[in-house]
């Protein structure tokens, strides 16, 4: 036989149920603070039945309901009960019930389970009161309880203010016996019906009515129920209620309970958005304002939205959170006059034995009843009384239209505009320049007595003002446009800067050519040409988006015909396409598309200009010919633009020849001539003596014998030296550069190729944009024509 140990160390399933006192008892008992105790009911479960037992009392062949369940012991014994009801005993078979059968109990502490059907009976007791004269009898209200599922019976009275009896609980829950000679037997549901008398341990219940519920059942298991009674009033309690009613308290109090909207609307505050129109009073105008309205108190805040340099003094608040009355100002009142509540004084008996109470003034005599704002009476398009201010509520926020529309079913929230009409703008005219000093500094005399200086634009300035290699200033070419003919070979360079719009004009030192050359026009904003100085609006002046390749500029009288640009200037045009309509490859091709009756024509000519079949031609026969084809259509800023475009790509890498030419010439210019002890140097770093070193530790050794070759020039010498493990032998890389043992040919000055235009040459000799330009890869973009 398998022993499980219980609780409290028993040894055996006896043990268990004595020590649990399961046998005989329906439950563990709960102390009550009103000195009663209340029997909750033990469910016991059968788990792992093989052949499930019939159904009898004290078992659950149905699943308990979801709580605290607490598997308290495993009953290895026979379980059998006989129910003592009048009923037909029903017990488990112990055949049926296997040795080990395993039993959980499950207590229920809260309340009866969902399956728990109770019926309720209300009830009444006439007890004899002989000892008291001013009651001769007492009526007593019960609540009788009965419990279908084991026809346990629990009695409560209703606990009555000031009623000096103990009440509450009367009998606790259990089976009643029936009166004599039958208490051997329980009563049951069939013994409960209304109008009827049931007697409890001597003491006579009277049932005049019960619940719905018990009304129904009771008419489904086949009683017939008699008409329901009344319960007969209680003289004494009647007397009683009737001197209260008369009776009031020493210190007259009635309480206004304002808790519930409290817990129901804190933090909820409804908001409006309105104005108050003062423009009709001496140095009034419209005041923007803020309602707020606390669902928790039904009091009422509002607050001033003030602009922008408005000069009124910032205020927290345009009227304190309080109660708004709709009639205001009331007026002045007495002392005492606004009051919840009116207190007499009453005084009675002699002077010298004088009594003093005090009562509450039911009727309200002489008291001042105000009306103030509620949420009904706020809504959109409604002017409010704000003590004398004529306030219109123009528009509220989200939250206070679904409140609104969840309470009051209201779905109309049209907004009114609150915002004052802009006021007539007053065109300021100023006098004339006078011709002294900046046209902006003249301006500040004007504005204000005492004259401050012009602040530029300084956020253009940071944004624009030259920084590393990013200069921001547009450079061109340009020649003189005159008609003598000293002038006409002279070139000049014409830089715009961006940071402040400014152009300098330079002229190139050329040697024997009777010019000085250098400042030709010191760097200050140019006046565009044909304009009155003397006026009180501003000066018009050059822009840089009047700048282009091919455009003549007047300035301060000279005419300039801007023949070439810069790199910085060309890419800087390309990137900002939008404001530089002339370098936008798109509107430029388009226009190109337009000629598409020339599209063979423009295929032979290019064919026939490249002689040598590599679909490229220079710059200078490419200008040419579109030029020629297009009829001045073009600029020469869209054709520098299209030549840029369709560009044969240079070279990126020097020569390594080219290289050593350079840093020989840099090395001769410097008398560096230290090359054996460098050799000397890598062979002492070189301890496993192959000869190479790693690239990063000849530079540093050149670097430590400071070698006169800028990072550029060094790191590309030593890229090409290096092979495939970024290793350098030292010996040939020191004897390439050793300038006196191995000359290398001097670097031949560039001659860069002149560029035509308007089939002159130019005396300066300008670098051209592009050398080459790809002419079948701008055929097949414009006219779709493919190589034949």
């Amino acid at each position: 036989m398998r022993r499980t140990s219980g609780p409290r160390g028993c040894k055996t399933p006896r043990d268990v149920i004595q020590s649990s006192k399961l046998a005989g008892c329906r439950g563990p008992r709960h102390w009550d603070a009103r000195g009663s105790t209340f029997t909750t009911g033990l469910y016991l479960e059968v788990t792992n039945i093989q052949d499930s037992p019939k159904a009898g009392y004290g078992v659950r062949t149905h699943s308990p309901p979801r709580g605290s369940r607490t598997t308290l012991f495993f009953l290895q014994t026979y379980f059998r009960r006989q129910s003592t009801s009048g009923r037909q005993s029903t017990s488990v078979d112990k055949k049926a019930v296997p040795f080990g059968l395993e039993y959980e109990a499950l207590e229920r502490y809260q309340s009866p389970p969902k399956d728990c059907k109770v019926l309720s009976f209300d009830a009444y007791v006439e007890d004899e009161v002989p000892y008291k004269s001013q009651e001769n009898y007492r009526i007593r209200r019960y609540k009788i309880y009965f419990y279908l599922e084991d026809d346990t019976i629990e009695v409560n009275e209703p606990v009555l203010k000031n009623s000096g009896l103990p009440q509450g609980l009367f009998i606790r829950r259990h089976r009643i016996p029936l009166p004599p000679p039958d208490d051997d037997q329980f009563y049951t549901v069939y013994h409960f019906n209304v109008n009827t008398d049931i007697v409890f341990y001597g003491r006579t219940f009277k049932i005049y009515d019960c619940d719905a519920f018990t009304r129904s059942f009771l008419r489904k298991i086949g009683v017939k129920l008699n008409p329901p009674g009344q319960c007969p009033e209680d003289p004494y309690m009647k007397t009683r209620r009737g001197k209260l009613d008369y009776m009031e308290p020493l210190h007259p109090y009635q309480s206004f309970d304002t808790l519930k909207q409290f817990l129901e609307y804190d933090r909820k505050v409804l908001r409006f958005f309105c104005v108050w129109d003062d423009s009709c009073s001496v140095s009034g105008d419209r005041r923007e304002l803020i309602l707020h309205y606390f669902l928790s108190d039904d009091t009422v805040e509002i607050k001033e939205v003030l602009p922008h340099n408005s000069g009124r003094d910032a205020v927290s608040l345009f009227l304190q959170r309080r109660k708004l009355p709709k009639y205001g100002p009331p007026g002045v009142f007495q002392p005492g006059q606004l009051t919840d509540q009116t207190v007499l004084n009453v005084s009675a008996g002699s002077s010298e034995n004088r009594m003093y109470s005090y009562l509450l003034d039911k009727y309200n005599l002489g008291k001042l009843d105000q009306e103030f704002y509620k949420d009904t009476d706020l809504s959109i398009g409604t002017t409010i009384n704000v003590w004398g201010r004529k306030v219109l509520l123009c528009d509220c926020d989200d939250f206070t239209k679904t409140y609104y529309r969840t309470k009051y079913g209201i779905e109309n929230f049209t907004s009114i505009p609150c915002k004052a009409p802009p006021p007539r703008t007053i065109e300021r005219k100023f006098p004339p320049y006078t011709g002294f000093g900046s046209e902006e500094d003249s301006l500040r005399s004007c504005i204000s007595f005492m004259p401050t200086p012009h602040q530029r634009n300084f956020k253009k300035f940071m944004e624009f003002d030259s920084y590393g290699n990013i200069s921001n200033t547009l450079r061109f070419f340009a020649k003189l446009i005159t008609h003598k003919c000293a002038d006409v070979e002279r070139m000049f360079v014409i830089s715009y800067f961006l940071s402040d719009d400014t152009i300098s004009v330079f002229e190139p030192i050329e040697r024997n050519s009777g010019y000085t050359g250098g400042r030709f026009l010191k760097r200050g904003r140019v006046k565009k040409p044909g304009q009155e100085v003397f006026k009180s609006e501003f000066l018009e002046y050059i822009k840089a988006e009047e700048l282009y390749v091919g455009a003549k500029v007047n300035v301060n009288g000279y005419l300039f015909l801007l023949v070439n640009a810069d790199e910085y200037t060309l890419n800087y045009m390309e990137r900002n396409s939008d404001k530089f309509p002339l370098s936008n490859i798109e509107l430029i091709l388009q226009k190109l598309k337009e000629e598409e009756s020339k599209s063979r024509e423009f295929k032979q000519v290019f064919i026939a200009a490249d002689c040598m079949h590599t679909t490229m031609v220079d710059f200078n026969t490419f200008r040419e010919i579109m030029m020629n084809l297009t009829a001045g259509k073009l600029t020469d800023q869209e054709v520098i633009t299209i030549a840029r475009h369709y560009r044969v790509p240079e070279d990126p890498c020097p020569d390594r020849n080219v290289l050593l030419a350079q840093a020989h010439q840099q090395l001769k210019k410097n008398a560096f001539a230290n090359f054996e002890r460098l050799i000397a140097t890598c062979v002492y770093h070189d301890r496993e003596k192959k000869k190479v070193l790693p690239s990063k530790d000849i530079k540093r050794l050149c670097k430590s014998f400071r070698l006169p070759l800028t990072e550029d020039l060094l790191g590309s010498l030593l890229s090409r030296f290096e092979d495939s493990e970024k290793q350098i032998n030292y010996e040939s890389f020191v004897c390439a550069l050793n300038w006196r043992v191995n000359p290398v040919p001097e670097l031949e000055v560039v001659s860069y190729i002149k560029e035509r235009c308007e089939d002159e040459w130019l005396g300066m000799p300008s670098p051209i944009p592009v050398k080459g330009v790809y002419y079948l890869n701008l055929l097949k973009d414009v006219f779709g024509l493919e190589e034949e």
